[in-house]
């Protein structure tokens, strides 16, 4: 499975429900389409299978905790409100903060080197900076998140 590749189908996801309001699915289905239309999955049938099931799987997870993830990064958004940052940043922090408070299979400090990375590949030139930063703050707070 292709962990990378799942978490940049789920950023995409996620952005395509705020846009088009369209349901999970439907996004997930929408941009592996276009991956495959691209030949950017690659050729074996597992791994395909893998990457787009662990996709679905945090995409579905940040939506049923959209709420309570937005509530704890609005936490460590000194000066800044959730529903005012880019489209891309919140989709990014989403995921992170859903990655490092509700799954275990996916250590923290990890978790906020993908997002920077896919911070810096889906957003603007200050968006790894600004998404480190949050991460940071949430990571210094995570034990009280989790409690």
């Amino acid at each position: 499975m292709k962990r990378r590749l799942a978490r940049e189908i789920a950023v995409s996801s996620l952005y395509q429900m705020e846009m088009n309001e369209v349901t999970a699915a439907e996004a997930v289905d929408m941009i592996m389409e276009e991956l495959r239309q691209d030949n950017e999955l690659g050729a074996d049938p597992k791994e395909i299978g893998s990457t787009d099931d662990f996709a679905r799987e945090i995409v579905n997870g940040v939506i049923a905790r959209k709420s309570e993830i937005d509530g704890m990064l609005q936490q460590f958004l000194t000066g800044w409100q959730v529903d005012r940052l880019s489209r891309v940043d919140r989709q990014v922090l989403r995921l992170a903060c859903y990655e490092m408070v509700f799954r275990d299979d996916v250590p923290p400090k990890a978790a906020i080197n993908e997002a920077i990375e896919l911070a810096k590949h889906f957003g603007t030139e200050e968006s790894g900076k600004f998404v480190n930063g949050v991460l940071g703050k949430l990571l210094l707070g995570i034990d009280e998140l989790k409690a």
